[in-house]
């Protein structure tokens, strides 16, 4: 059981003391609290008491500077390894102090710490820093060169499971180093993971500790040991941003998602202008609730009476969709919160995104005061196919489906729109977030989340406003729905100045990626990966175990499919000799059984057939990835039609498995792959990659959402 009550005395005596930072004894005894084991060690204020301290110890120990205004030691020369005997000990701590009062005259020094000096083990890192995005997180890397030249590091959430705190330790690259090479032991993986929850715990539960380094953690096949500390102490760090319960998110996102009435504020008659196409969307999409235009300037638009001002509409109205330049918009906020709406729709630009956050954080109080919800600004407006609503100023779109669709970008957001319309991918909802000065991609996973017509939820995103918030949520959502998301800005600028080291590795895209992944969210590498698993992810069935077979009439393929599989973490399946044997009876002499089974191209399209219909039939196959190249004996149509008949006749059958299919040949297996797409069997010409992109994915969500063996796969 940790000792709060220890850590708070502690905090207490450092904020009456005004410090930022704890000193290296304050620190272990925080260790100590939280069970984080440390070296044995003791504060000299004197030479006589470093030898004292030393020889009770066990010499050889270390020795270092203790002082509240010199966090780097080394660089202070405040730290001596290996000291061996009294005199060297007597002489090391007259050295230390006066290095530490040349390298600041200023610098409190409390003493000298001495401390065990540990020669074996593993050097790891284990830290916490407070992220912009996420809040407290927790780090783990191997310490050296590793962990700061190579960024090999690991994240997670705060606090961490003890599972978590496992794969963190399994998830570096180096982690083979962990397990023993070359005849080492193995390090005490459970001892590791204890001092990752324990340091995960302690942030969670203090959390003004702002940055947290064990820096090394000495890691041995007995135990693992901080060998030093470092924290900072930070009351600002311990500030959480604004949030709604679910209750209050899902009460607001139905009216605003299934409004019944719906008020267009900047109305116009004038085509062109866009509080017009706003309108005349809503009408021509098909909305059944009632739509009142806004305009003071006249009394009717669209055949429809126009109002001076949304408090003139007779009855409730739901949504405000505001089609008027910035300036004007607190004003007509102010009217709409008085009616009682649920949310205002802010298209219009000129807010957060060209510098003037005081106009965007004046709407938003508007907002809080009226318990009104902001979608926006500067956005495209928003579609929610079930209720035939377009909300936008783009074209209606009228394919229903089970796919939700998000994107902070307005161009992104087209493209969205665009690719969907020419895949005939059924949506049920598009939406634009802007800026997000209220509403953001939290908000949106819990509405889609309880939304029975939204099977999956693929979102762009250019960063999180809460990344906390949203990796619990969509934590929960990917249980039952996979959640797609396309993270814009991969790319390190570097890490931001950090007084530690943990704060240093946590600067770049592996935070995101490592909580994301955490999160059992999908993430896709670029916009049409997230688009194309948007599209395929619903129809494949979800695969029962991890054996996957390649069938292919082109070795080619067959070895870039490999590949691909690799890529994607997918296993091809071990052959097992009856199997083999099973399918030898269908292929050439010269074809090649193993995997991938090699048919060769010369085969006609009974070839193709039986080896498929094998594939489904026999349960220790889960997936099967096809490889077709064009001849004139199996023409593309031909192959495509009698996959697609094969597929539903097992299906039939009951037996439902993940098909996929790489095309190569002439323009007719573009034909080929779209009338196997429309029949549930995600197919693409030209690329050996994409379709098994697809079917990694759906590995990747049924994995995290727990329906698959193994999830400590990376």
């Amino acid at each position: 059981m940790a000792d709060r009550a220890a850590v708070e005395q502690i905090l207490e005596h450092a904020a009456a003391e005004g410090r930022s930072s704890l000193t290296a004894p304050e620190g272990r005894a925080v260790c100590e609290a939280y069970g984080i084991p440390t070296p044995a060690e003791r504060l000299a204020t004197t030479a006589g008491e470093a030898v004292t301290h030393a020889e009770a110890i066990g010499l050889p120990v270390v020795l270092k500077i203790v002082s509240p205004d010199i966090l780097h030691k080394t660089e202070a020369g405040g730290v001596l390894v290996g000291v061996k005997d009294a005199e060297a000990v007597k002489a090391g701590f007259e050295k230390i102090v006066e290095n530490a009062e040349a390298y600041d005259a200023g610098a409190k020094i409390l003493g000298v710490q001495v401390q065990q000096m540990l020669t074996e083990g593993q050097e790891v890192i284990i830290g916490s820093v407070t992220d912009p995005t996420f809040g407290k997180i927790v780090a783990f890397g191997l310490g050296g060169i590793l962990v700061e030249v190579l960024k090999d590091v690991t994240f997670r959430l705060a606090p961490a499971s003890t599972a978590e705190a496992l794969s963190m330790i399994d998830g570096i690259q180096a982690a083979e180093v962990l397990r023993g090479v070359r005849g080492a032991d193995p390090v005490d993986r459970d001892a590791l993971a204890a001092v990752i929850t324990g340091l995960g715990q302690l942030v969670a539960d203090f959390p003004q500790l702002s940055e947290v380094d064990l820096n090394p953690v000495l890691a041995t096949a007995g135990g693992a040991t901080a060998v030093d500390v470092r924290i900072l102490v930070d009351p600002e760090a311990a500030k959480e941003p604004v949030r709604f319960t679910q209750e209050e998110i899902l009460a607001s996102m139905n009216r605003i998602m299934k409004p019944a009435s719906v008020a267009v504020i900047g109305a116009s008659a004038e085509a062109g202008k866009i509080g017009n196409s706003v309108l005349k969307n809503l009408v021509d999409g098909g909305y059944a609730g009632e739509i009142h235009p806004i305009n003071p300037k006249t009394a009717e638009i669209l055949d429809r009476k126009a109002y001076a001002s949304i408090t003139d509409v007779p009855g409730d109205v739901d949504v405000a969709v505001f089609a008027i330049p910035a300036k004007f918009v607190p004003a007509a906020l102010e009217e709409a919160g008085r009616k009682g709406v649920a949310g205002a729709i802010l298209i219009p630009s000129g807010f957060g995104e060209t510098g003037n956050i005081e106009l965007q954080d004046e709407v938003v109080a508007i907002a809080r005061k009226h318990g009104v919800r902001i979608l926006g600004p500067n956005i495209y407006g928003y579609y929610y196919t079930p209720e035939n609503l377009s909300a936008t100023f783009c074209t209606p779109y009228d394919v229903k489906g089970g796919v939700a669709l998000s994107s902070q970008s307005g161009g992104i957001g087209m493209a969205i729109l665009g690719f969907s319309r020419s895949a005939k991918m059924g949506v049920s909802s598009i939406v634009g977030v802007g800026n997000k000065a209220d509403i953001d991609e939290d908000d949106l996973l819990t509405f889609f989340e309880h939304d029975e017509h939204t099977e999956l939820i693929a979102m762009h995103l250019e960063d999180l406003k809460d990344g906390r918030a949203f990796a619990e949520t969509a934590k929960r959502v990917s249980r039952r729905k996979p959640v797609v998301v396309l993270k814009a800005g991969r790319t390190s600028q570097g890490a931001k100045a950090a007084s530690s080291h943990t704060g240093a590795l946590a600067g770049d895209d592996k935070v995101y990626d490592d909580i994301l992944r955490q999160s059992g969210v999908i993430r896709a590498p670029g916009l049409n990966d997230m688009l194309e698993y948007a599209r395929g992810i619903p129809l494949l069935p979800t695969p029962r175990g991890e054996n996957v077979v390649i069938i292919t009439g082109a070795g080619g393929s067959g070895v870039l499919l490999s590949d691909a599989c690799v890529d994607n973490g997918l296993d091809l399946m071990a052959i097992p000799p009856d199997l083999d044997t099973a399918f030898r009876k269908f292929i050439p002499p010269f074809g090649a059984a193993g995997n991938p089974v090699d048919i060769t191209g010369g085969e006609p399209p009974s070839t193709y057939r039986n080896t498929i219909a094998l594939g489904l039939e026999d349960d220790r196959i889960h997936a099967l990835i096809l490889g077709y190249w064009h001849t004139i004996v199996t023409p593309p149509m031909v192959f495509a039609e009698l996959v697609a008949e094969v597929v539903a006749e097992y299906r039939a059958k009951g037996i439902h498995k993940p098909v996929v299919a790489s095309l190569s040949g002439d323009v007719e297996v573009e034909e080929a792959s779209d009338y196997l797409y429309d029949r549930g069997v995600v197919a693409y010409p030209y690329t050996t990659e994409k379709p098994v992109a697809v079917l990694g994915a759906k590995y990747r969500w049924a994995r995290a959402a727990g329906l698959l063996p193994n999830l400590s796969r990376r």
